[in-house]
């Protein structure tokens, strides 16, 4: 760790994102006029005047606020009093302006998403009305994609750290889609939306097997970033459904941190190996939840044969962990294999369906390339795990894109490449909640001739010019560091970090540290990278070798995976396109989409870290909600206008009556002594 009095903020997250796409049709759109009342302007201020604080209730009444905007003052304080004392009271979400909070219970809550519940806020006309709810998001989002008037795709955002409750919100709205969209009168479209809802909720038994892993933070962490596109059709019912994925932890395979475990697919074939006779082809552990998985495999098209040989892959990536090696005394000759490793070699070899010595040589002599002529060189110790742990990786890696929960912040003792980019993408979708959220709250508010003062914010555009920006940044550096034909030297890069981007305040360094790093001020807080391994992270570069031994391989699935097209054009292009490139590539591309919707927030917050149910640790989540922002997303909401009412909405219950006329002025009186009353307490604005 390079600075030991720094905050850990927060542990590994993901964030989940879901877009709806309304099925390409012309339709016409209509303007509709809504109602807006301004937030308390004092809710920027810590002290209230006597006369406004009579009509604020006491702390026992704390937990009857439904929407933290309402909190006045709007103070870090005072927001996790409130979630406090709503937790106590079972009550888990709590809307915070245009975002909903969700605090994890930790326990089974079935009541709480049954499919009872799901029909009352689906069926309600106005389900906002109704407590918190992540189905209350879930059905905005749909009516929104669903109106025949003006259809806007919508997109979700399910964001916390790890074991705040993410990829459970996920299959909370996974189900509620499903569900909501699934009925029709015709037998054909019933069928298919049935398979479509089936694959849906498959992906996810499926993903989480290969994708999720226990760490010290989260017995059931997502190791990825991944977003579901749901696609509805003119009835509203599913007529497709797709999963991306995005930066699955392979380093993982080789390697876990202490206390942690490698992903859960490993542990479910081990412990199913249990049952079979050739049990010497595994190791022997314990794990459940495999025959989900199967069935999971079953129903998303993966035939039993398919299944056998991934089980097998999967097999000979253990026992290529176990391989171990020793330097040889000639340095002109291979490394020595561990004479207990040799079992593990051909185990593997039989596994993988390759040939035991190919294997071997593959592992221990490499081919260098001088003009048109190839030469042997003997590979070290060090080398040889290098590229052992390579080819499980790369394996793996290609198994787990044959199937296709989008970032946390993350913030660890030792940070390297894989927490600079899941950071950076934070970076970029907390740009796009409060930029978006601005922009569209202004926009609304100068359409319908409203008075008010641009609301400042946190930018955190310098921070991303640090990281991605041209002509130079941490990744342009980076970059140009890979593509140099050389061994990286930390401390060299460290120095070149510092020569060429000490102009932004966003980057600093601790000068009496023995270790090469760098600290980057992220809009959640400060992380120090390590720079050692991280230029060769960047490269992932997969010796030719690796490759053409797969490609030889009996196995159907690894010479599927492994095709002479795609060995050509992967190693062709290793050493052009960097592991940055890529992301930074995948990550505009899911910008543009992100920005093309309308988009809806759920913010999940762990309440402690043992992950003990109905246990409230007010510096556990006090570090979260500075993290993501979520107190300054009150003060902008509370500073705006955030109580949207639609006038059909107050109309409608008024002609429920039967007394059109009477009705009619009912709201007028009513209006004007809201105005009379509460003067000194809100500013207000009707359009």
């Amino acid at each position: 760790m390079v600075n030991s009095d720094e905050r850990c903020l927060l542990g590994c997250g993901n964030i989940e994102l879901f877009f709806f796409y309304h099925h390409p049709a012309s339709l016409s759109k209509a303007m509709g006029l809504n109602h807006h009342v301004r937030g308390s302007q004092m809710s920027q201020s810590d002290s209230v005047d006597e006369d406004v604080q009579a009509f604020l209730p006491d702390q026992d009444q704390l937990h009857t606020y439904d929407d933290l905007t309402k909190v006045n003052p709007v103070t870090p304080t005072t927001v996790l009093k409130c979630l406090q004392a709503r937790y106590r009271m079972k009550v888990f979400y709590t809307h915070a302006g245009c975002t909903l909070v969700a605090l994890n219970p930790f326990q089974s809550i079935p009541d709480l998403y049954s499919l009872d519940v799901m029909k009352e806020y689906h069926c309600a006309p106005q389900p906002q009305e109704f407590k918190p709810h992540i189905f209350i998001v879930a059905e905005k989002a749909y009516r929104n994609v669903r109106s025949q008037l003006e259809p806007v795709d919508q997109s979700l955002v399910v964001s916390g750290e790890s074991g705040a409750g993410k990829t459970w919100t996920s299959r909370c709205l996974m189900k509620y889609y499903a569900t909501v969209a699934a009925s029709s009168s015709v037998l054909k479209s019933q069928n298919t939306v049935k398979r479509i809802e089936r694959r849906v909720l498959d992906s996810n038994s499926l993903m989480e097997p290969f994708g999720n892993a226990c760490t010290l933070r989260n017995h059931n962490s997502s190791r990825f970033g991944k977003y579901i596109q749901l696609q509805l059709d003119r009835c509203q019912l599913l007529v497709g459904a797709s999963v991306q994925t995005y930066l699955l932890e392979k380093t993982r395979v080789s390697c876990q941190p202490a206390n942690e475990r490698n992903f859960h697919i490993f542990y479910q074939v081990t412990h199913q190996a249990s049952t079979c006779s050739n049990i010497y082809i595994f190791y022997c552990l314990t794990e459940d939840c495999f025959q989900d998985t199967v069935e999971a495999m079953d129903h998303l098209g993966i035939n039993a044969e398919k299944q056998q040989q991934i089980f097998r892959i999967l097999a000979g990536i253990l026992h290529l962990g176990n391989l171990g090696f020793s330097s040889s005394v000639d340095e002109s000759q291979p490394c020595n294999l561990d004479e207990k490793a040799k079992g593990f070699l051909h185990r593997a070899a039989e596994l993988l369906c390759v040939s035991a010595e190919d294997l071997q040589t593959c592992l221990r002599v490499q081919t260098l390339r001088a003009g048109k002529q190839n030469m042997l060189k003997p590979c070290s110790q060090a080398q040889c795990i290098v590229r052992r742990d390579c080819l499980a990786k790369l394996i793996y890696a290609h198994i787990w894109s044959e199937f296709l929960d989008v970032y946390g912040f993350e913030c660890f003792h030792i940070n390297n490449l894989e927490q600079l980019c899941i950071n950076y993408a934070n970076e970029k979708l907390q740009q796009h909640f409060v930029a978006h959220y601005l922009k569209a709250q202004q926009e609304d508010y100068v359409s319908e001739g409203l008075e008010w003062s641009f609301i400042k914010y946190q930018d955190n555009q310098s921070c991303l010019d640090l990281i991605e920006g041209s002509p130079l940044s941490v990744f342009s550096l980076l970059n140009e560091e890979s593509r140099l034909n050389r061994d990286s030297d930390a401390r060299a890069l460290k120095v070149r970090l510092e020569k060429e981007l000490c102009g932004n305040a966003n980057i600093s360094w601790h000068k009496f540290s023995q270790v090469p790093h760098f600290t980057v001020a992220h809009y959640a807080g400060k992380v120090s990278y390590q720079l050692e391994g991280m230029v060769e992270k960047n490269k992932d570069p997969v010796p030719p070798e690796l490759i053409s031994l797969l490609q030889k391989s009996d196995n159907q699935l690894l010479q599927q995976m492994f095709s002479q097209h795609q060995t050509e054009n992967s190693t062709k292009g290793l050493s052009k396109v960097t592991v940055v490139s890529k992301f930074k590539n995948s990550l505009e591309s899911l910008m543009k989409i992100l920005h093309a919707t309308t988009p809806h927030y759920t913010r999940c917050i762990k309440p402690n870290p043992e992950c003990k149910p109905l246990m409230f640790k007010k510096q556990e989540v006090v570090v979260q909600l500075e993290a993501c922002g979520i107190v300054e997303a009150i003060h902008i909401s509370a500073a705006g206008f955030p109580y949207v009412q639609l006038p059909i909405n107050l109309s409608g219950k008024c002609m429920q009556n039967r007394m059109c006329l009477t009705c009619m002025l009912v709201p007028s009186i009513v209006l004007h002594y809201f105005f009379f009353f509460f003067y000194k307490l809100l500013n207000f604005a009707f359009a």
